[in-house]
């Protein structure tokens, strides 16, 4: 059903925009993805997070974001099990950087697209006419309307801030817990490709075929995250 709505969302948009799928993503590639050398990707390990929020401040913080909206959210459930005995879980909320974004393909101006040198998924607000497709389109309910600058906004892993300044997002390193590891799954030496290698992970809605690039470690019942 999911996928339906969203094939039929992609087809809708695009023809009331009067423009073609964008050229990003064909069958889920790109043509400079053979020679991409970049490719970001973020783990959140939920058996590590303590919930406190500092992610989301840091974000806030460094990126300008508007009280009212956010890029990034920490969704708490629970408690579970039977006290004193209780645990509650954690998960992060924000922008998954599909390599096979539904956003993209629907943008009728060019305002969403990917980046072919570090697959970031970003925005050019100044390309942005407000028009919510990618909004609508977004399996994960990740974007909103920046209320100051009218376009659309999301997380796009600090790219114009922190990244710009060759460090780390500041999620990643606001997290007193080293919960979020960051980095790029082309390198086979990179800490983020040995967390992988080591862990199983989870990623959300992958039968839509969106690639999505952020996993999760994901909290066992009964584990207390602390």
């Amino acid at each position: 059903m999911e996928n339906s709505r969203r094939d039929f969302l992609r087809r809708t948009c695009a023809l009331v925009a009067g423009v073609s799928v964008s050229p990003f993503a064909v069958n889920g590639t790109t043509d400079a993805e053979t020679e991409q050398a970049i490719k970001y990707a973020i783990i959140h390990d939920e058996t590590k997070c303590i919930g406190c929020n500092a992610c989301v401040e840091a974000c806030r913080e460094t990126n300008h974001v508007p009280e009212g909206v956010t890029r990034l959210s920490i969704e708490k459930t629970g408690p579970y099990g039977e006290y004193p005995n209780q645990y509650y879980h954690f998960t992060r909320h924000s922008c998954e950087h599909c390599e096979d974004a539904p956003c993209v393909n629907v943008c009728p101006t060019g305002a969403a697209y990917i980046d072919k040198q570090t697959g970031i998924v970003s925005v050019h607000a100044d390309k942005c006419v407000g028009c919510q497709y990618c909004l609508l389109a977004c399996p994960y309910e990740a974007r909103f309307i920046n209320p100051v600058t009218k376009a659309a906004d999301k997380c796009d892993f600090c790219q114009k801030t922190n990244l710009k300044q060759g460090k780390q997002p500041a999620c990643v390193e606001a997290c007193p817990t080293n919960a979020l590891v960051f980095g790029n799954l082309k390198d086979p030496d990179s800490l983020i490709v040995a967390t992988l290698k080591a862990n199983a992970t989870q990623r959300n809605k992958q039968d839509l075929g969106t690639r999505p690039k952020l996993f999760r470690i994901t909290a066992k019942p009964g584990e207390i995250s602390l």
